[in-house]
């Protein structure tokens, strides 16, 4: 039986959705999971730019231990893709709520060991290695999580709001960041020898709160009435990634090309916090609080740039916020570099809110490329891949960074080109925010 023949998979129309509290309930479960998992995630990339270089990798000279450091950052998005086609397998084979439940475990675990470990001076070489290790199960949860958590939400959503609903999931992942930052605000401002030798730990060791109220939050959500029904018919893929890259192949490169927007998120999250406060000076709360600020923003403009999405469409908004931060970086390091502290925060903010359009399309965006069948594995594999681009941005824009006050200016044109690649990718998308949840990939099924 074809898929678009099901009355059952029709998304409810609005009269449905007030009676019927899923999808907040899907988009509230998202939000809070999303959240409490990417603080473990963002907590490392802000530890890998001020504090690893000194403890797991102080037996080689600053300037190399930074790269180890930035390198092992990046390390953890080489696991993603691996971690997209296991995750993306079962996730579309037994669902999406199991697998989600399994990243969360992984990540807890995971972060929490890394603030057990000893450090360099204890163990010697062991530490990194075992540092890498676990940054490497990191990213294998944490390429299980979005793309499951947007299709939760996704398929509890109504065709009207299927963007604002699945859009909470990255404001989860923008709370994250905040939380962590804030977390890791006052343990910078604490003297350097406390610092380095336990106050570093703390935010790792606050991950066992955050796994067990994620856990509780997660647990209770039912799985997706999509995904039931495919299930009842026997209509599930055996091999879910097969089936992908047979007959989505197209959609698959093109969200490959349209998460480089993503570089954007790291550039400033870990490379401009390294390179403000060790070349220009910046105190480390400064960068810090420059991060809270422009995040919390986002979070607030996220649901609005959804809401237009549902109205206009997916496509212009999301090309018109990878575009606006193509041209924004240039002035955003201008601004960095000067010192001042109100140029910083208002640099984040602007960058900030034109970064929230594409980040909150893209759970949409993506996910209505594919058929509810191999939904998950198309948005893990695609997104992961192109978030490898993401995880080595530090590293590269090390790489490339100039002497200097211009010296960004390299690293600038690197991003800005990635963006340019990701929105001329999303032209060439059909724009899917008027077709019904069940027709949703159907001119390749």
């Amino acid at each position: 039986m074809s898929l678009t023949s099901t009355a059952s998979l029709h998304a409810p129309d609005s009269a449905d959705v007030s009676q019927n509290k899923l999808p907040k309930r899907a988009a509230l479960v998202s939000f809070v999971g999303s959240m409490l998992e990417y603080y473990d995630f963002f907590i490392y990339g802000t530890a890998a730019a001020l504090i690893f270089p000194k403890v797991f990798f102080a037996n080689v000279d600053p300037a190399t231990g930074t790269l180890l450091a930035l390198l092992s950052f990046g390390i953890g998005y080489i696991a993603r893709p691996v971690g997209a086609v296991i995750l993306g397998h079962f996730g579309d084979r037994i669902g999406r709520k199991t697998v989600l439940l399994f990243t969360l475990v992984v990540m807890g675990f995971s972060t929490l060991a890394i603030g057990l470990l000893p450090d360099a001076k204890t163990i010697g070489n062991a530490a990194p290695i075992i540092l890498t290790l676990l940054r490497l199960l990191q990213g294998l949860s944490a390429a299980g999580e979005q793309s499951g958590a947007n299709s939760l939400t996704l398929e509890h959503s109504a065709n009207s709001n299927r963007a604002f609903f699945t859009s909470w999931t990255l404001s989860g992942t923008q709370a994250g960041a905040i939380l962590a930052t804030l977390v890791f605000i006052p343990v910078a401002s604490m003297p350097e020898d406390q610092l380095l030798s336990w106050g570093w730990r703390i935010p790792f060791l606050l991950s066992a709160l955050v796994l067990l109220v994620a856990y509780l939050v997660r647990r209770t959500m039912p799985e997706t009435p999509v995904f039931e029904d495919i299930k009842d018919k026997a209509q599930v893929a055996r091999f879910p990634v097969v089936a992908l890259l047979r007959d989505y192949w197209p959609d698959v490169l093109r969200v490959i090309v349209c998460a480089l927007i993503a570089t954007v998120s790291t550039l400033t999250a870990v490379f401009a916090l390294g390179y403000a406060t060790s070349k220009f000076g910046v105190a480390r709360p400064t960068m810090l609080w420059a991060g809270v600020l422009g995040n919390v923003v986002a979070l607030f403009a996220q649901p609005l740039w959804a809401l237009l999405a549902d109205r206009i469409g997916r496509k212009p908004v999301f090309i018109g916020g990878v575009l606006g931060c193509a041209v924004l970086l240039f002035p955003y390091f201008m601004l960095v570099t000067t010192g001042s502290t109100p140029a910083i925060f208002a640099a984040a903010i602007g960058l900030y809110i034109v970064y929230s359009a594409p980040n909150a399309i893209w759970p949409s965006f993506y996910a209505e490329m594919f058929e509810a069948r191999v939904r998950y594995s198309g948005t893990a594999i695609g997104t992961q891949l192109g978030f490898l681009a993401a995880g080595f941005t530090p590293l590269v824009s090390a790489s490339l960074v100039g002497e200097g006050p211009n010296g960004w200016i390299p690293v600038a044109i690197f991003v800005a080109g990635c963006c340019v690649a990701s929105a001329a990718a999303a032209s060439t998308a059909r724009e899917t925010h008027k077709v019904d949840i069940a027709d949703l990939g159907k001119r390749r099924a």
